[in-house]
């Protein structure tokens, strides 16, 4: 699967995560909504009508959120172009299928990455198997998608990204294994991370200013409101846009060459 196909395409979708998602009142959204309930900027074109000014009208969480594809893939293919308004269950299903695609798609983008990763050549050809099998399954009907144990798919593959993050990661001899641990609000700016192990970790706005985050595993690293500026996230693995939108950063942060750079970084 190409890597723009793992990108959400807005106008190829009929605005999913603007009706699915919920969201509550606070610092990173201007009021609530339920789940299944339309945001009042959603227009009749599936299109948001703030879309270029989220972040100064209270929506900053709007902005982190990256269906990775999923939305267009529901759209056009799930349900084959049918508008969640004018369904019997008034969109429930296409609703419900949105984070389990989103999810599939995520698995997708990471056997991606394995594929090129030259340290894990070994396993390229057990990643684009598996890469296989993901791509069937969030090709299948509504039904299917529904009763698709996700967590367990995630599982079939966890190793390989494992495998894959330690053979990547070995050329950084001296690595630090922050797996799972609590890190808010830590103050590491300047620190030598180059390879570290922060899958799963809690980077919830700790300063990183200036720190080498160079071939550090990121899967799944909550880095809201994390300091990136000036860091180095060159071949920083698993890492993804939505993560870098959750932090800070600026024109010097040197980020993979796959990652566009966040607009509110400028």
């Amino acid at each position: 699967m190409e890597h723009s196909e793992l990108r959400a395409d807005c106008g190829n979708c009929l605005g999913l995560c603007c009706v699915a998602l919920a969201f509550t009142r606070s610092a990173d959204f201007a009021r609530d909504k339920a789940a299944g309930e339309p945001c009042g900027h959603l227009g009749a074109d599936h299109r948001c009508g703030i879309h270029d000014r989220l972040r100064d009208r209270g929506y900053a969480g709007c902005t982190v959120y990256d269906c990775l594809g999923a939305g267009q893939k529901i759209s056009r293919h799930t349900f084959a172009g049918q508008d969640w308004r004018d369904a019997a269950d008034g969109g429930r299903a296409m609703f419900a299928v949105l984070p389990v695609v989103r999810q599939l798609h995520e698995v997708l983008r990471h056997l991606a990455e394995v594929r090129s990763l030259p340290a894990a050549a070994g396993l390229h050809e057990a990643a684009a198997a598996a890469a296989e099998r993901v791509e069937a399954l969030s090709l299948g009907s509504a039904d299917d998608l529904l009763a698709l144990d996700v967590a367990a798919e995630r599982d079939r593959v966890s190793g390989l990204l494992r495998q894959a993050s330690e053979l990547a990661r070995a050329a950084f001899p001296r690595r630090r294994n922050h797996r799972g641990a609590d890190l808010m609000g830590s103050r590491m700016r300047g620190a030598d991370l180059r390879g570290a192990d922060f899958r799963g970790a809690y980077l919830i706005g700790a300063d990183l200013r200036g720190a080498d985050l160079r071939g550090a595993d990121l899967t799944g690293t909550d880095l809201r409101g994390a300091d990136l500026r000036g860091a180095d996230l060159r071949g920083a693995l698993f890492l993804t846009a939505a993560q870098l939108t959750a932090a800070a950063g600026d024109p010097a942060t040197r980020l993979p060459r796959t990652l566009p750079r966040p607009a509110h970084w400028s």
